[in-house]
């Protein structure tokens, strides 16, 4: 028996898991600051599962993920890093690979990696961003092709910190949502 939604409290709850795929939205942070405790093999394969199901332009699932947990791997991709050195704090990481030849390779990189950092966050593992590279060190450390493109690495890990799960700081919907045409705010009671 596969996983039923059910209306609750204005949001779609899975029976399932119990989750609700919005809070999950609403409260996940990006988190460069990671403890030592392990995340357990069977989470980090989730979070590859949540990357290989995600959608792709025209279905063709052209991104590759390398999957790097071996502490001088870290290591090797935090040197290796422009603007992600923290990466070597994490438990484990993935570069995400695209073809370029594709127009929408970015979309689907990020398509794809916010999927992982989702099912991550499910199971209470944060994770942070990162995109500069210094790229022939990378392509050489991990044995990537050329004919691939880095396009983001994910470092994952327990939080050092306690997150409440409160929502984030962000703009009022009206200040980035538009009804009909751009300038015209959104307004909740004038949705059919």
């Amino acid at each position: 028996m596969g996983p039923f939604l059910t209306w609750h409290n204005f949001h779609y709850v899975s029976e399932e898991t119990g989750t609700d795929t919005f809070d999950s939205i609403a409260t996940k942070l990006d988190i460069r600051d990671f403890s030592s405790r392990k995340v357990p093999g069977d989470i980090k394969l989730r979070v590859l599962e949540a990357g290989r199901l995600t959608g792709s332009g025209v279905n063709r699932q052209h991104w590759k993920f390398i999957l790097v947990q071996a502490p001088d791997s870290l290591g090797k991709l935090a040197k290796d890093s422009t603007s992600g050195n923290w990466v070597g704090n994490a438990n484990f990481a993935v570069i995400i690979l695209t073809d370029p030849k594709l127009g929408f390779h970015r979309l689907d990189a990020g398509r794809a990696v916010q999927d992982m950092q989702l099912a991550a966050w499910n199971s209470g593992v944060a994770s942070g961003l990162y995109t500069g590279v210094n790229e022939e060190a990378l392509r050489r450390d991990f044995e990537i092709p050329k004919e691939l493109h880095i396009s983001v690495i994910a470092g994952f890990g327990y939080p050092t910190k306690r997150i409440t799960g409160k929502r984030k700081n962000r703009k009022p919907l009206g200040e980035v949502a538009f009804l009909e045409k751009y300038g015209n705010p959104v307004d909740p009671k004038k949705l059919q």
